[in-house]
Parts: structure tokens; sequence; C-alpha cells
């Protein structure tokens, strides 16, 4: 299935959150880059991106992992160790689901019950942990990658919603710190920031086309990326061995949306 040259051939990447959406373009991506690739995802949707890989000829492994769960991940990195004896990279994806998702622009701070700040920061920055402690040995030994998933929302802000943008700041911040820690173990640490369409999103703009259309006005190339073919390539690049170079960046693919990044 290395229909991109086999830039990911031989490595293992595990994905968190991949059973939709961003983290579905990534696991499809690297798949066809060669890798094998692990799905983790907090529900059965996980099991369809598996067979969707391995209907196209790729190689990956379902496995059921909650990331605000750390015995979770550690067996999710087990698992992934075990079924191919190695673990090359790492992308911490997983988005929280806000009690307010059917509004994704959010809701006003002092409207935002202490159960979303703390759910947001489970998912997040306990989610990064837990899955930087359990995956490091392995990553010290293929000299791999970890990929944090970030927002421009943690640099520049966005209006109602403080919790989403003070985790993705934070988690600029952990990618920085992890790259100057790893650096002597041959480790990169990155972030990507994206700008792209995902379910909740589509459905929100399928109900008020005017806020798509005035998202896509903000970008400089005019639209929002799709997760697989618009944005999903930067993450199979920083996984691939022509970005040993490259370590605690956060890289911006949005269309031009974010240039102050």
């Amino acid at each position: 299935m290395s229909a991109d040259g086999g830039q990911l051939d031989g490595r293992t990447v595990l994905i968190t959150g991949a059973g939709a959406g961003l983290g579905r373009g990534v696991a499809l991506a690297a798949a066809k880059a060669g890798a094998h690739v692990v799905v983790t995802s907090l529900s059965e949707n996980g099991r369809k991106v598996e067979a969707e890989i391995r209907a196209a000829g790729g190689a990956a492994t379902w496995v059921a992992c909650d990331v605000t769960d750390r015995a979770a991940v550690e067996a999710a990195v087990a698992a992934a160790v075990r079924v191919s004896g190695r673990l090359d990279g790492l992308v911490h994806n997983a988005l929280a689901r806000p009690k307010w998702e059917e509004d994704p622009r959010g809701g006003k701070v002092a409207e935002l019950p202490l159960e979303l700040w703390d759910h947001e920061a489970r998912v997040a920055l306990r989610g990064a942990y837990y899955c930087a402690v359990a995956a490091h040995p392995h990553l010290k030994e293929a000299k791999g990658r970890l990929i944090l998933v970030s927002s421009a929302s943690g640099l520049e802000g966005t209006p109602t919603q403080a919790a989403y943008a003070a985790c993705k700041g934070a988690l600029r911040g952990m990618t920085k710190s992890l790259a100057r820690e790893w650096g002597p173990d041959a480790i990169t640490v990155n972030s990507v920031s994206p700008y792209v369409t995902t379910p909740s999103f589509s459905a929100w703009w399928d109900k008020n086309p005017e806020l798509k259309a005035e998202g896509e006005g903000l970008t400089a190339l005019g639209y929002i990326g799709d997760p697989e073919e618009d944005v999903a390539p930067a993450f199979t690049f920083i996984l691939s061995d022509a970005a040993h170079y490259i370590t605690g960046q956060t890289f911006a693919v949005d269309s031009g949306r974010y240039m102050s990044l």
C-alpha cells in the first residue's frame, strides 16, 4: 500500500483519536506511506478505519483506548510493540468532545462548567503525558517521532473556547520541552496546528453554510483542508527520515489561515 513511495516502510505508528476526522486521515495516509498503523479510538469507529486500511492492502491494528486512562494508553503502546516488535512514531490527536458540541464555537468562559475544563485537560494534557511516558523507551530505541496536535487557538486565543485554547497552548510548550529533553535520545518532538474539516464541523456547516464561507474566506488558498489529502501529508513527512533534523517546531498546515504562528 506504499502509494507514497514507501516513506514510512517498516515503521509502526500509533495514532490516538484515529476513528474519524483528522486522526482517520492521518492513519490512512500513514498506511499508504507504508507504516503499520495502530489505530486507537474511544469508540468502535476505529475498527472501520482498521478495515479500511486493510481493504486497501495496508497494515493496521485497532486498539480501544481512552487517553485519559493511563493503563489504557500503556496497553495500547504495548499492543503496538507486540504486534510489530517496535514503535517508531506516536501521534496524539485525540480531541475532547465538549458538552457544547452542537455548537463548535463553544461558550463564554463563565458558562463553561468545571467538568469541561477538566475533561479538556485530561484528554489533551494528561493524554499527552501518558502517551509520552509510555512511548519514550520504544521511541528511544527506534530514534522515533512524537507529534502532538495543537491549534492556532493555543497561540492567538479563540473567543468562547478558553479551555480548548489553554490546553492547545500548553501542548506547544510541552512540545518544546520534550524536544529539548529527548534530543539526546535522537527522538524528535513536533506539533501540528491544522485547519481542517471534521465530521462535527461539517454537520455544523451544513446547518450554517455562511459560517463555512466565512472560514474559507479567512484562508489564503480559499478552502478548508481535507484531513487525508491536505493535512495528513505533513504528518507523514514529520514521521519520516526526511524530517530527522526538525524538532521542537509547530507546523501550521492551514491554507494560510494563521500566518502569525
